[in-house]
């Protein structure tokens, strides 16, 4: 794969980039436009293909926080088109890494040593490289380790990337007023958390101690003493990533092994610790030669608070989300309903997130769940495209949800597309052993 040997790191470099993209884009449009004169029956397929291929591209050599958002978003499968699903998803654990030169110049800049002077061995070739960061095979004193490198740059550029990303967001979304600062804040908070490497090694210490007692589950172990702000020094673990695993296997209690534990790990953090691996993606889960679930990367880490926690979860109850008042007043609590709403919005959200809510919450009302239950995943389909193609919804004011939303509804649709791929059963309350 081709090396990059710089990062445009100033806010009037990047900004060159994204115009540059921005350039190309508006060149598929007008392609798109005097196709469609031609042939009415042209559809957009081309046109999404073309620009999920040049976004990415143009992203992919900034790094940083304008990556991770596109990995945000390859997630959320039942918003976008298929084409910018397949291109971001890239960004989870394949993306140009830094050339040779810049990864040494880099760990000296970070560490005040190089690499070599470090480590009795350091591969300058990384192993997988993503948005923020990217990782080296190393060893020291005979142990085999990975050593993540932060990109330069990437921590002192989130605030401008933002503001470069935010318009196309609030477009996307449908996100109006002042009232839409406050989910960039927390976005903007949280990028900043998983660019602080310190903060990252003190999480995953505290999120594996605890969760050590859930069966087939395995961490990496953490050395401070070769960690800083921007280099994370942790066991090299064997495995293979969670997708490639899921494409492979034909057993099915192996898929169900590694996805109870996947779901427990994921329960016992929101339920006991109230805070959550909240970045669910296939390339921060690695499967071992025995079968067992491989947690890596603790940067984006939610602290769930219980003013949030208690009305999110008593709304997975079937006979709350059925009891009009008290359905009412947690949509109230949860800021999905405003004291400003004119009765049609009130009528219209309430009946959105009462449908949403009605199908979301299916899994937390069984004893067990199978997530490779097509039915399941065609009514999600049908409920995403039913509001996408609603007029009526892009009317309305789309700051729905308290803040908190953000990383949860993201860490519960990543957890529930995993267990998919995986085609997983699981027992529902399984976790409640481990308390």
């Amino acid at each position: 794969m081709k090396t990059i040997d710089k990062i445009p790191t100033t806010k009037i470099g990047r900004t060159t980039e994204l115009v540059k993209t921005g350039v190309k884009v508006g060149g598929n449009y007008l392609k798109y436009y005097s196709k469609k004169a031609i042939n009415p029956n042209t559809t957009r397929d081309q046109l999404n293909e073309n620009n999920a291929a040049d976004i990415y591209d143009g992203l992919k050599n900034l790094k940083g926080s304008a990556l991770k958002v596109a990995q945000m978003l390859s997630m959320e499968k039942n918003i976008l088109p298929n084409a910018y699903v397949e291109k971001f998803s890239l960004a989870q654990f394949s993306v140009p890494p830094l050339s040779a030169p810049l990864v040494r110049r880099t760990f000296k800049k970070y560490h005040g040593q190089y690499p070599e002077d470090l480590y009795d061995t350091f591969a300058t070739q990384s192993v997988n490289a993503a948005s923020i960061g990217q990782v080296h095979k190393a060893s020291k004193d005979g142990k085999k380790l990975a050593v993540k490198i932060q990109y330069p740059g990437v921590a002192d550029s989130i605030s401008s990337d933002l503001a470069m990303v935010k318009p196309i967001a609030i477009r996307m979304f449908n996100l109006k007023g002042k009232d839409s600062d406050k989910y960039f804040q927390e976005l903007e908070g949280k990028l900043l958390e998983e660019t602080d490497y310190v903060l990252e090694v003190q999480q995953s210490k505290e999120i594996t101690g605890a969760c050590s007692k859930i069966p087939n589950l395995t961490f990496p172990k953490y050395y401070e003493e070769l960690s800083s702000k921007r280099i994370i020094t942790m066991d090299w673990m064997d495995g293979v990533h969670l997708s490639e695993f899921a494409k492979q296997n034909t057993d099915q209690e192996k898929a169900n092994k590694i996805g109870q534990a996947l779901w427990d790990f994921y329960m016992y953090q929101m339920h006991i610790l109230k805070a959550v691996h909240a970045d669910p993606h296939p390339g921060n889960f690695l499967i071992d030669k025995d079968d067992n679930l491989i947690a890596i990367d603790f940067g984006c880490v939610k602290k769930v608070p219980l003013e949030f926690y208690t009305p999110y979860f008593e709304l997975a109850e079937k006979e709350n989300i059925e009891n009009p008042e008290f359905f009412a007043l947690k949509m109230f609590e949860l800021e999905i309903l405003r004291k400003d709403d004119s009765p049609e919005e009130r009528a219209f959200f309430s009946e959105l997130f009462h449908e949403m809510l009605s199908l979301f919450t299916t899994p937390f009302q069984m004893d067990t769940f199978d997530f490779a239950d097509e039915k399941f995943w065609g009514a999600i389909t049908e409920l995403s495209e039913k509001y996408s193609k609603d007029t009526e919804l892009r009317k309305m004011n789309g700051n729905r949800g308290s803040k908190h939303f953000l990383y949860i509804n993201r860490t519960f649709f990543g957890l529930y597309n995993l267990l998919h791929d995986l085609g997983a059963t699981i027992r529902v309350k399984n976790f409640e052993k481990y308390l």
